[in-house]
């Protein structure tokens, strides 16, 4: 029989003689996974880093890259560095649910995006395959006034539908992360600039977002882990910094982590704002899981922006999900291993911080685990790392 604290648990035979012939079964192995494009050097590095903890939190083997020409004897657990697209190409890894994967898997591209968070701008509006009208008006009510668009004549109608409602346009594309490739607008030559910047291909594919803009923004990260039988929920607020050109990015996150499901975390004592983010998330991710058929999901990430819009009334709402490894997921990782540390503790702090321009791996607290220091190829000189402390700390 196997343990029932997880699958990657090593097999235990009963208290019997066994056959001469008998083989104790391989315990299952860790995998990191190019679901897509690849990224920076950084971010594959923080993968693998990522993958060997969690490879410990599973007391499994850690195996290095997916090699689809080697014979693994039980189907790995996998750490893709996207969202898994297609039902059909999960069950062929072996991914049949959230105990296989750190991260998603979704039945079409687009809706691992931010495109499925607004509706379209009309009826005539191309529709991609898979799209569902029901999620948007389901979560219509939790995230900001905006639209989406998988055309470029739609992208300008409905671009120019929000500037007459008054205020700044954000234009994001749909895949993009860490708020780069961004554009705010406030004229109809600035949106024709903007749209025209967009790959036509990613456009068709996985769209873009046309956003109302708010101002003196904070932005909360709340989410959900699960690896093995460890859940944890957390709620938290990002930080923003420069990178190596000038660029305001992404730059942490600091969370609050509660052993168990939102309600778990509920039960803590959180501010106002904390609260709301959290019940905006929840029902975005209720709907997600309701109206996309084969969605699964051990990694949710929601990104929530609390602002003034341009009514001058302060708002909220949930900007986009993340299920895979996102920015936060160090963090994420340092508060489980403090979780499956004392299983008497059941809140962790923990933060995970960008630097760029530092590449030195001293420069991090002497506790916390470097995901990256040295010079990425693409931007430059950067120090990650993240850390978890008792919340007395």
């Amino acid at each position: 029989m196997r343990s029932k604290c997880c699958r990657a648990s090593v097999w235990c035979a009963p208290a019997r003689l066994l056959p001469d012939d008998f083989v104790m079964p391989v315990q299952r192995c860790v995998v990191g996974y190019e679901s897509a494009g690849g990224r920076g050097e950084h971010e594959r590095r923080t993968r693998g880093r990522l993958a060997q903890k969690i490879a410990v939190l599973l007391r499994c083997e850690h195996a290095g890259e997916y090699d689809p020409d080697r014979r693994y004897p039980e189907s790995p657990y996998f750490v893709p560095s996207h969202t898994v697209v297609g039902l059909a190409a999960a069950r062929a890894l072996g991914i049949r649910g959230e105990h296989d994967l750190f991260g998603g898997v979704v039945p079409y591209g687009f809706v691992g995006t931010k495109s499925i968070t607004h509706p379209l701008v009309d009826a005539a509006a191309h529709v991609p395959t898979g799209w569902s009208h029901a999620f948007p008006a389901r979560v219509r009510d939790v995230v900001l006034r905006g639209m989406s668009a998988f055309a470029l004549d739609d992208a300008r109608r409905a671009g120019a539908r929000l500037l007459r409602e008054g205020g700044g346009v954000r234009i994001k594309p749909a895949t993009g992360i860490g708020g780069r490739n961004q554009a705010v607008v406030s004229t109809a030559r600035e949106l024709d600039r903007a749209l025209a910047a967009l790959p036509a291909d990613d456009l068709a594919e996985c769209g873009v977002v046309l956003e109302e803009n708010l101002r003196d923004v904070a932005t909360y990260s709340v989410g959900q882990v699960r690896i093995g039988e460890l859940v944890a929920s957390y709620v938290g607020t990002q930080r923003l910094t420069r990178d190596n050109r000038g660029n305001e990015v992404y730059g942490g996150t600091d969370l609050v982590v509660a052993r168990g499901g939102f309600d778990a975390l509920l039960a803590h004592e959180l501010d106002r704002a904390a609260r709301t983010a959290i019940e905006q998330a929840r029902i975005y991710d209720e709907a997600a899981r309701e109206l996309f058929p084969g969605l699964l999901a051990s990694r949710s990430n929601y990104d929530i922006a609390a602002g003034i819009g341009a009514d001058g009334r302060r708002t909220s709402g949930v900007l986009e999900q993340s299920w895979r490894v996102g920015g936060a997921s160090g963090a994420e990782l340092a508060a489980l291993e403090a979780l499956a540390a004392d299983p008497a503790r059941d809140l962790v702090r923990a933060s995970c911080v960008e630097c760029y321009g530092r590449r030195d791996a001293a420069a991090a607290p002497p506790r916390a685990t470097v995901y990256f220091a040295g010079v990425d190829p693409v931007v430059g000189p950067l120090l990650k790392y993240a850390i978890a402390e008792a919340p007395d700390d």
